[in-house]
């Protein structure tokens, strides 16, 4: 009885959920925007106009790894450590204390069955006694900005870049466990920072990048066509971006060509973000195309001119470019957007390059069928647990555990150890959470602006809250039996 009900269920949703494919080129909404009233077009540079292979994290982790080793004195074992690809994702949070790498959800709740020590899992029971359930209390998560300071023990990994220092935080780790060695973990993480923040300050990436352009930039052609069709429609442009020139240079210049500078009417280098948007003390400097720095004052952002740090406060007296006009695009939720928008009312735009990844897997007739069964199974229970004679309540204990087995195939869809980078089971991540709050719209790359023209208006989802009455079949908040579950209830009765 129980398989042939099962049949006869799944026969009521896959009608209703065969047409639901998402278009991974389509720029999402989280707040009503027309691109009518912007004007003016900025953009960070690295992982929003410039897209890096995974050659470049394999390079970030083995130059920071031997660094760890030549400057810490840390074991020449860790050589035989290499950066893992699919490991971690984006918006992962990490205990310093404990040395734990996990994912919280939008309510601060840790997912079980991802939380790391090392390179491998640790049991629920043993996260549900350290932390004394799974809720993380505000006082003990990162910062703002993420980081994790002032007795904060949480780090949150925003950054593409952070990537490898997460696989690097985790391989430190279980070579240390795997030999009994005993370590501070406070001393590893902060090792494992500097290394890490060392590849990026003196120079070292960008000097290999620079040698080896095309191993590590890809993407070129579109963002040099999304430039290209702004400037033809008159709009005006700029670069704000925490790299140097001379990376930036060599990298347009394969993206765009020799020219690149003659579409941006400001360009601004080294800009030490997210300091750039607060600290009003440092005036911007001029650079000359060979990298010296002038020390004249600057009265006005000339185009085809390079700047060096600065501050927002000065570059929005110079321009005039102020408010909702401005449409500003980063891929670091914190650093590039969230002071634009809560301090200056700038628009904002996430380029977010794991949305391709995920939205094709969500468009698999696998994990289509899997959430469809999934969202009945949740339903069902919670209908039918209101029957309390033996054989409902062994019907839905039944569906009680094939529902929790459920929710851990569908994170290992996406990624075997942490799942999907917006969901934790059912709700938001940490990370979801304060995208839709600092980005107006959010989308794979910046070539999705090619698919719209420029009277295009964003629109969001309405999703009805969960005291309201859905407009659409699909929106059904607890206490109301949406079409698809009452035709499964007349199955079963």
């Amino acid at each position: 009885f129980w398989n042939v009900t099962n049949s006869n269920i799944k026969l009521c949703l896959i009608p209703a959920i065969a047409a639901n494919s998402v278009n991974p080129d389509t720029i999402f909404a989280n707040n009503e925007m027309s691109l009518r009233d912007t004007e003016i077009y900025g953009f960070d540079y690295d992982y929003t106009l410039a897209f890096y292979s995974r050659n470049l994290h394999t390079l970030i982790f083995n130059i920071a790894r031997d660094i760890l080793i030549t400057n810490h004195r840390y074991p020449e074992g860790l050589l035989n450590y290499e950066y893992i690809p699919n490991f971690a994702v984006r918006g992962l949070h990490y205990d310093v204390q404990k040395a734990l790498l996990m994912k919280i959800d939008a309510f601060h709740y840790i997912q079980l069955g991802t939380v790391y020590r090392g390179l491998h899992p640790v049991p629920d029971e043993e996260v549900i006694a350290m932390y004394d359930g799974c809720h993380v209390p505000l006082e003990n998560m990162s910062d703002f900005y993420g980081k994790s300071s002032h007795g904060h023990t949480m780090k949150q990994f925003m950054d593409i870049f952070s990537l490898p220092e997460m696989s690097l935080l985790s391989c430190v780790n279980d070579f240390f466990m795997r030999h009994n060695i005993d370590y501070e973990p406070v001393h590893l993480y902060k090792d494992v920072k500097e290394a890490i923040r060392d590849v990026h300050v003196k120079g070292i990436m960008y000097r290999a990048v620079e040698a080896d352009i095309e191993k590590y930039i890809c993407y070129g052609e579109q963002s040099h066509a999304v430039l290209k069709k702004l400037s033809e429609h008159g709009k005006k442009m700029f670069l704000i971006t925490n790299s140097p020139f001379d990376f930036v240079d060599r990298g347009m210049n394969y993206i765009v060509g020799k020219d690149w500078q003659d579409l941006f009417d400001v360009v601004i280098v080294q800009a030490d973000k997210p300091g750039f948007f607060n600290d009003r003390r440092k005036p911007f400097r001029r650079v000359t195309d060979k990298g010296a720095l002038l020390w004249d004052r600057i009265h006005k952002l000339e185009k085809g001119k390079i700047y060096k740090q600065g501050n927002l406060y000065e570059f929005l007296r110079l321009t005039g470019w102020t408010g909702s006009k401005v449409l500003y695009f980063g891929d670091h939720i914190y650093s590039d957007l969230a002071d634009l928008t809560l301090k200056h009312g700038w628009r904002t735009g996430a380029i977010i390059p794991e949305l391709r990844k995920e939205i094709k897997i969500m468009n698999t007739e696998q994990y289509v069928h899997m959430m469809a069964w999934l969202q009945a199974l949740t339903g069902l229970i919670e209908q039918m647990q209101v029957h309390r004679d033996p054989a409902s309540q062994a019907v839905v204990e039944e569906w009680i555990r094939e529902r929790e087995a459920m929710r851990s195939q569908t994170k290992d869809i996406f990624n075997p150890q942490f799942g999907s980078l917006f969901r934790t089971y059912h709700n938001p991540t940490y990370f979801s959470r304060r995208l839709s709050r600092f980005a107006d719209i959010y989308m794979a790359s910046i070539s999705c602006l090619l698919n719209y023209d420029f009277q295009h208006t964003f629109f969001p989802r309405r999703t009805p809250l969960q005291h309201e009455s859905p407009f659409w079949p699909e929106h059904s908040p607890a206490g109301i039996i949406p079409h698809n579950t009452a035709c499964i209830l007349n199955v079963l009765f």
